[in-house]
Formats: C-alpha cells, structure tokens, sequence
C-alpha cells in the first residue's frame, strides 16, 4: 500500500516545484506511472482475507479493484482539465492539481483503511477537496448553491453514522474489521438497535445516492468542473457502496421491514431516475441521473446480501466508474467547442466529428449495458439475485432496463444525429489527447470482459 500511497503524495511538491512549461507534462507523467504501479493489486495471491502491511492500512479483494480505480482516475483527470485549466494563473493551476491529488490521497486511505473510524474520518474527508473544486471552479453562478447541497445533505447523512459508531464501540470494544467480522451479528429486534441499523447505513444510502436524497448529485454534477464530474461519478458514488458492503456484514440481516423501504426506494429510483433521464435537456444532468438510476441498483443488491448481489454490485460499480467517468469526458469536449450543454443547440455532431460519435456510442453501448461488456453483468448478477429474492422484482428491473436502453439511445441521437444547427458555423477538431483520454477509460472496460474475477470481490 505505501508502494502507492507515498508516491502519490510525493506528487504535491512535484506540482509545486515542477517548472512552468513541464508542469502538466511533468503531473500526467508521475501520475500515469502511479496509476501503472497500482495494478499490482490485481495480483492476488491470498486465497481470502487481508492483505496487510500494517494495523491500519491492508487491503482485500473488495478494496483493491476501487483502489485501482482511484488511482486510474487522477491522470484522466489531469488530461482532461487541461483545455480550460490552462489559460489560468499558475498559482491557480498548481491548487487545482493538489486539490485532485488531496482527493486521491482521502480515497486511497479510504478504501485501504481497517479501522472503521479511520474509514468515517476519510470518507468526509474527501468533502473538503471536492467542495472547494465543484465551489471555486465551476462554470455558473449556481455552483455555490450545489455546494450547499452537497455539503448539508452528506453531512446530515454521516453524522447519525459518527453515533452508531460510537455505540457500536461500547458494545463491541473495536472497530477494526479484522476482529468485527468475528463478533456477534446483533439481532435487530428492539426499536432503539433498528434505528442504529439505519444510522449506520443512511451516510453511505446518501452518497450512494438512494433516491429520495439524491437532490444533491445533479447539482454538483452540473456545475462542477470535469474533473469534479469525473471523480463524483467513478469513485466518490462508490464511496457510498463499499461502505455499505463493509457495514452490512458487521449489521447482519436486517428484518424484512427494515430492508423493503430501501429496497423499494432504490428500485422506484431505477424507474423515475430513468424517466427523468428521458425529458433531461441539459446534457450533463442527464448523465449525473443515470448514475443515480444504476447505483439504485447496486443499493438494493447490497441490502439483500446474497454472493451473487455482492458480486454483481462491486462489478456494476467499477463498469459504471469508467463508463460514466468517459460520458462526462464526452459531455466536457463538447461543450469546450459550443460553450452550451443544452443538447438542443448540439445536435449533429457526428458530420464534424465522426471518430468523437463513435466514442459517444461505445460509451453510450457501456451505459446501456450491452454484451458482453462487465456493466452487463453486473446488472444481470444484480437482476437475478433480486429475483430469486422476490419475484415482483422483475416488474422493476425489466422497466428499469428498457429505461435505460431507452435514454442511451435517446442521448445518443439527440447529440450526435440529426442535421447540423445553422448557428454552429466553426468549431476547433477534436485532439489526440482526448482519443487518448476516451481509450484509456474504455480499454480498460473491454479488457475487463476478457477476465471479470479481477473485480468479483470476496464472494466467490
């Protein structure tokens, strides 16, 4: 773990002592080969369990494909900032990379962290840096306002967490997952242990978003710049997922109305999120609510704990952090050429930049989850064990998949079809460094298919 961890924060005096002309060079370079160290991770030698330099950071096979994508995702960050970071002042420039930086270093403790307090502590963590991106540079003057949103609905959300957690210390005397595991799972019975099993879920239900609190996400989406965008979507969502996969294995099986509120709530979100998608005008919101539709399904996946639903939930996460991190990259290039994200005025497209509409619909085929692409399967897995739960599910489900097949194709041809507007007279082609940028998210998603147990987790 310090393998990556220490190389990372060396990246902070390289973007502050780095020279002017080799700043960007010299950050996308670091952080690319941190990115390339990390995927040792992937080889896995330990039949189960952790594996663990020290009492506070290990790692295991939920942890390590979330970690690899953390780390992945900083220099498609740095490539994809460059266009409209750049014509700022240095000082600037250099906050703005220490503050995508700061971010990886929250997440990477994050997800490596043992101790469930130390987990608590990094997960708001990340708060402040995305904060101070989606606040300070963000393109409207409603970015203050969805930075107001962001931060009241997650810490409304964490701090009945902070509470459970300090009960759950009381009874049990640690908070370290390597001996949690072993204790008693609490019968949920009295009123006072089914409020605490809440508690201790609602922080992560609210970043995940479930639907009914995810007001927050669209807004933070829409104003924040693309690196904001990109990591909200891949990482920071997940955030959300693996903490509940961590804490519903201490909780135990909740009672049936305990559970079927959340489940019922996050299906209901595949569909209006969905239907919302359909009416969406604004490029960026459209993509920010598919997210919430697809990780209503990883929320109710997770509360029915089964193998299968763990599984199909940490693989539907990883394709979705690539797929939607790439719509939103998509999303950015064709705004910094039209300055407008109302797909209205950007139809079209595909006569200017064919190569840039291909990428659009391979990402767009990833977000509809076509075969044999890991987003397929994750959702299948997802899909199958939520039927062999409860058969009504299937209503649910099937609507939820027509949806979403539905507005991919409906963002697809709103975009790129159709013919040109007259208002669009020149626009600047498309550069090798965002074909590069496209390859790297989805390379990575088609290599997946070839050996999906990289991401299975701990259940098989």
């Amino acid at each position: 773990m310090l393998k990556i961890l220490i190389p990372t924060l060396m990246l902070f005096p390289t973007t502050w002592l780095a020279p002017n002309k080799w700043l960007w060079t010299t950050i996308t370079a670091q952080s690319l080969m941190v990115a390339l160290m990390s995927l040792m991770w992937f080889n896995w030698t330990m039949e189960t369990g952790w594996t663990a330099p020290n009492m506070y950071i290990a790692l295991d096979p939920l942890s390590a494909p979330l970690l690899i994508l953390t780390c992945w995702l900083l220099p498609l960050m740095i490539i994809a900032s460059q266009k409209h970071i750049v014509p700022e002042p240095l000082t600037r420039q250099r906050t703005y990379i220490s503050l995508l930086i700061s971010l990886q270093v929250f997440l990477i403790l994050a997800f490596g962290a043992t101790e469930i307090l130390m987990f608590y502590v990094m997960f708001e963590a990340t708060l402040i840096p995305t904060l101070i991106i989606i606040t300070r540079w963000g393109n409207q003057t409603e970015r203050l306002n969805a930075g107001t949103y962001f931060l009241f609905y997650t810490l409304a959300g964490s701090l009945p967490l902070l509470v459970a957690l300090l009960f759950l210390y009381k009874d049990t005397g640690t908070l370290s997952m390597f001996t949690l595991q072993y204790t008693k799972t609490l019968n949920l019975t009295s009123c006072g242990q089914k409020l605490w099993w809440a508690a201790c879920l609602l922080a992560f239900l609210v970043k995940m978003p479930l639907y009914g609190v995810h007001l927050w996400l669209p807004k933070a989406h829409v104003e924040a710049p693309i690196a904001g965008s990109m990591v909200l979507a891949a990482v920071l969502l997940k955030l959300g997922g693996y903490g509940m996969m961590r804490m519903v294995v201490i909780l135990g099986p909740p009672t049936k109305e305990m559970a079927y509120p959340f489940i019922i709530l996050a299906l209901w979100g595949v569909i209006m999120t969905g239907s919302i998608c359909l009416r969406q005008t604004d490029l960026k919101s459209l993509i920010a609510y598919s997210s919430v539709s697809h990780m209503g399904l990883v929320a109710s996946a997770i509360l029915i704990q089964t193998p299968w639903s763990f599984t199909g939930a940490i693989v539907l996460m990883i394709a979705h952090g690539l797929a939607s991190s790439a719509l939103f990259c998509l999303a950015n290039t064709g705004y910094e050429r039209t300055h407008s994200r109302t797909m209205l005025l950007t139809r079209g497209l595909q006569m200017i930049f064919p190569l840039m509409a291909t990428w659009w619909f391979m990402a767009n085929l990833a977000n509809l989850a076509l075969p044999p692409l890991p987003n397929l399967m994750g959702e299948l897995m997802i899909i199958v064990s939520l039927f062999n739960w409860s058969y009504w599910t299937i209503l649910l489900t099937g609507l939820g998949t027509l949806i979403t097949a539905s507005y991919s194709l409906y963002l697809f041809l709103a975009t790129q079809r159709g013919p040109l507007p007259n208002h669009i007279l020149s626009l600047d082609p498309s550069h090798s460094r965002e074909h590069l940028l496209m390859t790297l998210h989805l390379l990575p998603l088609l290599l997946l298919v070839l050996k999906p147990e990289l991401m299975w987790g701990w259940c098989f």
